[in-house]
């Protein structure tokens, strides 16, 4: 198998150029859907996070209905003790008998007592906590309607733009290829670093295309010839010339002197 010709820098640049314009093509349609993938995943998390809420306040709401309930048995059960002890009084034989009757009745009623404030404390919490599941429940309508609209408007960005980005990301695949493989790793490093996503860019009006620093003459010069790599000395970019895409330097010369 033939060994893989080397390229030269004036390749090197051109391959690596034509990528950054893929790539940043690709960053295009990602900046054209905007914050929306991000927006829908986070109302889906706080969807889920108030449907959980609204669900614990419901339970909540139903053990205190359970325990209005339970107080309304025991009311129940003291009412049928207070008659069977007062049926139980024609009979008593002594004082200490009647006084124990009369004892039991007024514990009971004690309880009657308790079990009426305890139903009251009930009504008051799940009044409390009815009017937190209806502000609850209001905002997650809000939420799922917001949610409906976003998925709505990513669903047609997605018509627009899914097919392009598939043509994109096949042409980016195959511009890696082509590029030299420790260029490809500075390239992919220097662009994570930078949220515009530009590792690649041209010297404009002397300035750098990335920072906009002024880059020295004898740097311009040199960035011209591609006869190496150069990089931006303030933010590590590499820096090509306007014409990187056209014919090279040597070229150019070899078909002036012919």
């Amino acid at each position: 198998m033939a060994a893989r010709k080397e390229q030269t820098i004036d390749e090197k640049l051109k391959n690596l150029y034509l990528l950054q314009l893929i790539d940043s093509e690709l960053d295009e349609i990602e900046v054209l859907k905007g914050e929306l993938p991000k927006e829908v995943e986070d109302l889906e998390d706080r969807i889920a996070g108030l449907e959980t809420r609204l669900a614990r306040v419901q339970n909540q709401a139903e053990e205190l209905e359970k325990e209005i309930r339970q107080h309304d048995v025991n009311i129940e059960t003291a009412k049928t003790l207070i008659e069977r002890y007062e049926g139980q009084m024609d009979n008593v034989k002594n004082n200490r008998e009647y006084e124990a009757l009369m004892k039991e009745q007024e514990m009971q009623r004690l309880e009657i007592q308790l079990s009426n404030k305890k139903i009251k404390i009930a009504h008051e919490k799940i009044e409390a906590k009815q009017q937190a599941i209806d502000e609850i429940t209001a905002v997650l309508e809000k939420n799922k309607s917001e949610l409906d609209r976003k998925k709505v408007e990513l669903k047609e960005v997605i018509k627009e733009t899914d097919k392009k980005e598939k043509q994109l990301q096949k042409k980016s695949g195959t511009a890696r290829k082509s590029v030299d493989s420790r260029l490809l790793n500075a390239y992919d490093k220097i662009r994570s670093t930078y949220r515009n996503g530009l590792a690649v860019v041209t010297v404009e009006r002397d300035a750098c295309g990335g920072c906009f620093n002024m880059v020295p003459p004898q740097t311009k010069l040199e960035i011209g010839l591609r006869k190496k790599i150069i990089a931006c000395e303030h933010c590590g970019r590499i820096l090509v010339d306007d014409d990187v895409l056209q014919e090279s330097p040597t070229e150019t010369a070899k078909g002036e002197t012919a």
